[in-house]
């Protein structure tokens, strides 16, 4: 197949690429990949390549590429009713299903579900929630939310200072000052290696304790968390961390927001990640997996505690002033109602588990005993490699030298496998759609493995 360079040309002049070094971009420098296709766990670029996508996008593509039972829902939606408001009590018959579809499906103690576009908006949406919550309980002075370092929750100026990485607040004058950050449970990155699990996680409750300490537990709103920390490193917590966490935001009235936009609808082998862990949480944040990200939408689904608080508002204060054009629309919505109806049938969520779990055992088998293999871990349909100088001292290899992107490289170059160079360590990243078969995981392990030693020997 020839390639358009026209084309080629045209992205390197006009296409502003996220998350992209745009000056090299600009220059050539690096490559333009053009996607035309994809089916099942494969996507197809302009110039024939098929690659094995053990990422799905971006942990999104859940239900797997090609489904045409969601396309045909989008295309009926778009034949019949492209696009109305959600303003003023406005619905359509996508969006109060899919709403209900989401209720059904969440813990029991949530009560609406808010749409949006993507996590960034939701989380967004989760904090003036937040604000005006504690406005109406006569508690001005009790907003600022704690994150925690290493967490993603988004790249807008509020969601940009939850996320807890320095690529995403680097000259862009972040965090705010509302958004506070405390230790990540990230067991294998302890500064006290001589801690066991349940010592660590002490440690990361009695570090939540003395910040809120510090701070004052009037002024403080909510705390936001991943059941798994993504894009920090695809990182399960450690046995009790959410049980310890909990009873410290109990104790100090703070709200709890479980960001669900990678574990939601079934990456962990469960529908939600708070059932997973039993995290009991006053706003869910939901989106990639919603439509499996055939369609741009999120949501925050409203606990009963937090609902009825809004409606006291509205009695008070009148309608509340938050809203976005495109919240619940239509084709967004019908594209989830087909996705979760999707998911149900196949069973994609009960394999999601299976295949996940035989995809980090049989991975944890292949490369644990490598000198430079840190830690192989993971949850349901998340796994990840982290690399090392040295195993015994735990010494980690210099950033400049990019070990996680060269084996990412390496992957797809000999193999035609993507996986994630995640950002801040050298982490090699997996989340696979759920419909990944067992030879298509163990086609995995061995193109990594294959990539390591081509690397690092």
């Amino acid at each position: 197949m020839l390639k358009n360079d026209q084309l080629d040309q045209w992205d390197r002049e006009n296409f502003f690429h996220p998350s992209t070094h745009l000056a090299q971009h600009a220059r050539g420098e690096s490559p333009n990949r053009v996607i035309k296709t994809a089916s099942g766990v494969f996507i197809e670029d302009r110039d024939g390549n098929k690659l094995l996508d053990a990422f799905a996008g971006l942990y999104c593509v859940n239900a797997g590429y090609g489904r045409q039972e969601i396309a045909e829902a989008i295309a009926d939606q778009a034949r019949e009713l492209a696009y109305y408001h959600s303003y003023v009590g406005h619905g359509t018959e996508a969006s109060i299903t899919l709403a209900k579809m989401i209720l059904d499906r969440a813990p029991a103690n949530m009560s609406k579900v808010y749409f949006g576009l993507g996590g960034s908006d939701a989380n967004e949406t989760n904090v003036k929630l937040i604000w005006y919550y504690n406005n109406i309980l006569g508690r001005p002075e009790k907003k600022k939310i704690i994150s925690r370092w290493r967490g993603y929750h988004g790249s807008g100026l509020v969601t940009g200072s939850l996320t807890g990485l320095e690529l995403f607040h680097k000259k862009f004058d972040l965090p705010v000052e509302q958004v506070i950050h405390t230790e990540a449970p990230y067991y294998f990155r302890r500064a006290d290696l001589d801690q066991n699990e349940e010592q660590f996680v002490a440690h990361c409750a009695a570090e939540l304790e003395a910040l809120i300490a510090r701070e004052g537990a009037e002024t403080i709103a909510a705390f936001i968390g991943e059941p798994v920390l993504g894009t920090g490193g695809i990182v399960p917590p450690p046995a009790g961390y959410w049980e310890a966490i909990q009873a410290v935001l109990r104790k100090h009235d703070i709200l709890l927001v479980a960001d669900e936009v990678v574990t939601g609808f079934g990456r962990l082998g469960s529908m939600f990640g708070s059932d997973h862990y039993g995290i009991e949480a006053d706003i869910i944040t939901i989106a990639k997996g919603l439509t499996s990200a055939y369609a741009p939408l999120s949501g925050s689904i409203v606990s009963d505690k937090v609902w009825k608080v809004l409606e006291q508002g509205t009695d008070e204060n009148g309608p509340i002033g938050h809203g976005w054009t495109y919240s619940a629309h239509p084709i967004g919505a019908a594209a989830g109602v087909a996705n979760l109806k999707l998911i149900d049938e196949l069973n994609l969520v009960s394999n999601a588990g299976e295949v996940g779990a035989y995809l980090n055992a049989t991975m944890a088998e292949a490369l644990a005993g490598h000198a430079h293999v840190g830690d192989v871990r993971g949850e349901g349909m998340l796994c990840a490699v982290e690399f090392v100088k040295d195993k015994d001292s735990r010494t980690f290899f210099d950033a400049a030298d990019k070990i996680g992107p060269q084996i990412s490289a390496k992957l797809l170059e000999q193999d035609k496998v993507i996986a994630r160079a995640m950002p801040q360590g050298d982490i090699l990243g997996f989340a696979p759609p759920f419909c990944l078969t067992r030879a298509e995981a163990d086609q995995v392990v061995a193109a990594t493995v294959r990539a390591v030693g081509a690397v690092l020997g």
